[in-house]
């Protein structure tokens, strides 16, 4: 009854500790890699930790990731070409504002869920750190013109390939000729080919089942607004990956610029 505490058991219970609070931090939504990443950002952990360990706390806290699930049998539409695919999934780049990707996505807010709203980003594929947003009642080239405005009020006179999808917003007359003003260059996925634009539909994925699925569903659009700006600046600033070298979207796109 009155033996002390050993070494190993004063770390194997910190270990625990801070283990049980980034998995509750990041809403159970990352699995041991990413939690060996934060242990090692972490001042409250002075020790060494390797993924083996913080494989078997989990094992034993009981703490399993919510993973995504494949989505298959996709079918490829007849093809229609508008602009090339320029990027052809050239996802590895060295600087920022070296390409930008976008798209849009549908999310549901009210009692019963009963109202939609169109998401729609534009993300730097450096980082993957998402620039700018807009909510928009639907899918519109004015919709994507404001938010590809404000992604360029944020980042100055920079001009980035530019790579979207096929929708009607993006192949508009309105909004390539606001793009044109720019002097960007323009990429397209090709028809049915949502691999394309992977890392954006990613982002998306993430944004939705690790953010928007593990928080209330926004009853007024105002929480809606609320509830999006807060899982942005989380994915921006707290989202730690071993593809950014432990860091966040932030702090791997600040240490290039």
């Amino acid at each position: 009854m009155n033996r002390s505490e050993t070494a190993w058991e004063q770390r194997d219970r910190a270990l625990k500790e801070r283990t049980q609070y980034w998995f509750d931090f990041h809403h159970q939504g990352i699995g041991a890699g990413n939690l060996l990443i934060n242990l090692q950002h972490d001042k409250l952990i002075d020790f060494a930790v390797t993924i083996k360990m913080v494989r078997r706390v989990m094992r034993e806290l009981g703490l399993k990731c919510q993973i995504r699930v494949k989505k298959h049998h996709r079918r490829k539409e007849s093809e229609q070409y508008i602009l090339d695919n320029v990027l052809n999934q050239d996802f590895d780049v060295e600087v920022p504002n070296e390409v930008w990707l976008s798209d849009s996505t549908e999310l549901t807010y009210g009692v019963n869920g009963q109202y939609k709203m169109r998401l729609s980003g534009v993300m730097d594929l450096y980082g993957r750190r998402l620039l700018s947003y807009n909510l928009s009642v639907t899918e519109t080239a004015a919709a994507e013109i404001q938010v590809f405005h404000r992604a360029f009020e944020a980042s100055g006179d920079v001009h980035p390939l530019v790579h979207t999808d096929r929708g009607p917003a993006y192949t508009a007359g309105a909004f390539n000729n606001f793009l044109s003003r720019h002097h960007v260059p323009r990429s397209m996925s090709r028809p049915g080919t949502p691999y394309d634009n992977a890392p954006m539909e990613r982002w998306w994925n993430e944004f939705k089942l690790r953010w928007m699925d593990r928080h209330p569903l926004a009853k007024t659009y105002q929480e809606l607004v609320e509830l999006v700006e807060d899982g942005i600046e989380y994915f921006n600033h707290h989202n730690r990956s071993a593809q950014r070298n432990g860091l966040t979207p932030d702090e791997y796109w600040n240490e290039a610029v």
